[in-house]
């Protein structure tokens, strides 16, 4: 085994350390197929050799080329301080990025060819052995460098991700028994949890978000730590948290982030909205449980999705009945009601994630999405007019295709015959949306007059009539579908007569 004793927490010594040859020759194989498909490794640990410093492959690296997952992104650690880093990699590298630097942090771009594979682009970044804590007034690191590979590890947030491969040797480090932790899909500190989370208090959504992207678990003195801790996550920017948020809910497994999100704490910081899906419910007010119904909307939108995750619609999909709660009402019949919860809960996603600095064309999409998600519940069987499919396609603009699969993964219901009505109502309207946009261009529609004509046949000037006037044919072109030239003609000149 790697090392039988690190529930100590405690840094071995070299002569503690497992040998080598106690790697299996399994994870031997791993590690070389890992150097096999990275040459370019072994080309940047012989100059940081040449210039008297070590080089070694690091931390989620070497957990995917474990779990035979390994993309082009390459994290490496060494001896060498920052400067030293980037007079050896400038020449080498085709890009250099210093946006790191004062974080020990040098990230590169390196392109590589050969024969059968063609080229190949590696984003590499080089950090330096290093410790680093929070001041608990402050929202920067202060960073100290190390001198050893084994108290660089240490500082990392997971065992599993304090991993090592010391090049060129090609010697697998794992001091605080990742690959066991990997073996049994857990995840563990390398050191005490409380001391991990008190120097980076992001780490504690990193489990969350570990636990979605590899459907490990959290081992419970982690889990502790995180529930007793939460508060520090306030320290830390919300562009952080926004952006470990974001890789959760576009994991493989998001539920299961998600819920440890919840079950901790975390998110009555971070998200307080979902927490508060957890409606209290009672023997004489039945209602569906909407935090579980929103975690399967989820699931349901993120089987429809097509190529890669779609950010927006899971979103989207988390966030649709937020404003559950603050509508709920209790009904003399029995029911609960939730009137209007999509206007309110519209207004509640576009506050939160404003708050959590997200883009505003983010923030736009994701409203309107949760605002329109029950709009199709008036479709019935079948009873909207033409117009009234038209004003859905126009009200959906460039996110109807996003509108089509909330929708869809909006019913939860154990109904089996309610559910398969759903459905076909569902399909009948999508097939209807694509007969009349064969007809009549849906996707861009607008009035059969654009603003040059209309300020030609009325002999006006640019104005707020001009506006007007358009606002009047495209209500119509709704109503109507689309008209002749002289037709439109005609239905301006009456809308103007009647201005006068």
């Amino acid at each position: 085994m790697p090392n039988a004793n690190h529930d100590s927490h405690t840094p071995p010594t070299s002569q503690d350390r497992q040998p080598t040859n106690a790697l299996s020759d399994v994870q031997r194989r791993a590690v070389s197929e890992l150097l096999r498909v990275s040459p370019v490794a072994d080309d940047l640990a012989a100059r940081f050799r040449e210039a008297g410093h070590t080089l070694a492959l690091v931390g989620g690296s070497v957990r995917d080329a474990l779990l035979g997952r390994l993309g082009n992104d390459l994290d490496f650690t060494t001896d060498a301080r920052p400067e030293d880093v980037l007079k050896i990699v400038r020449p080498w590298a085709d890009t250099v990025w210093e946006v790191g630097v004062a974080f020990g942090t040098v990230g590169c771009l390196k392109r590589t060819r050969n024969g059968r594979e063609g080229a190949r682009e590696y984003q590499i970044e080089v950090t330096t052995y290093r410790s680093e804590s929070y001041d608990r007034s402050s929202r920067k690191p202060e960073v100290s460098y190390g001198d050893s590979i084994e108290e660089d590890l240490v500082r990392r947030d997971f065992t599993v991700n304090a991993m090592a491969v010391a090049l060129p040797e090609k010697e697998f480090i794992d001091p605080y028994g990742g690959l066991e932790d990997l073996a049994a899909k857990v995840l563990r500190t390398p050191g005490s949890p409380e001391d991990s989370f008190s120097d980076d208090p992001l780490r504690m959504m990193r489990a969350a978000r570990f636990a979605a992207q590899l459907d490990f678990d959290v081992a419970p003195e982690v889990v502790a730590a995180m529930t007793a801790m939460a508060d520090r996550i306030e320290i830390v920017s919300a562009e952080r948290v926004r952006d470990e948020l974001n890789k959760l809910i576009l994991a493989p497994y998001p539920r299961k982030g998600l819920k440890l999100f919840v079950d901790t704490g975390l998110a009555d910081l971070v998200l307080p909205e979902l927490p508060a899906l957890r409606l209290e419910r009672d023997e004489h007010h039945r209602h569906k449980d909407v935090y579980g119904h929103s975690l399967t909307v989820l699931e349901q939108a993120i089987a429809l999705e097509e190529g890669e995750p779609d950010l927006v619609l899971r979103l989207a999909a988390l966030l649709h009945d937020i404003g559950k709660p603050k509508t709920r009402r209790f009904e003399s019949d029995g029911r609960v009601s939730f009137h209007h919860h999509e206007v309110v809960g519209a207004k509640m996603t576009k506050a939160r994630m404003t708050k959590l600095k997200y883009p505003n064309d983010l923030v736009k999409d994701v409203s309107r999405l949760v605002e329109l998600h029950l709009r199709f519940h008036g479709y019935g069987t079948g009873e909207w007019t033409d117009s009234a499919v038209r004003r859905y396609v126009r009200d959906a603009g460039p996110l109807l295709d996003r509108l089509h699969k909330l929708t869809r993964s909006d019913c939860t219901t154990r109904n089996k015959r309610k559910a398969a009505a759903l459905s076909r109502a569902y399909d009948g309207l999508e097939e209807r949306i694509a007969r009349l946009k064969e007809q009549e261009e849906l996707d861009s529609i607008r009035p059969d007059l654009d603003g040059n004509e209309i300020m030609e046949i009325l002999g006006v000037r640019p104005g707020p009539v001009v506006g007007k006037a358009y606002k009047h044919l495209l209500e119509l072109r709704l109503e109507q579908g689309p008209m002749e030239r002289g037709d439109a003609v005609a239905a301006l000149k009456e809308w103007w007569a009647a201005q006068s």
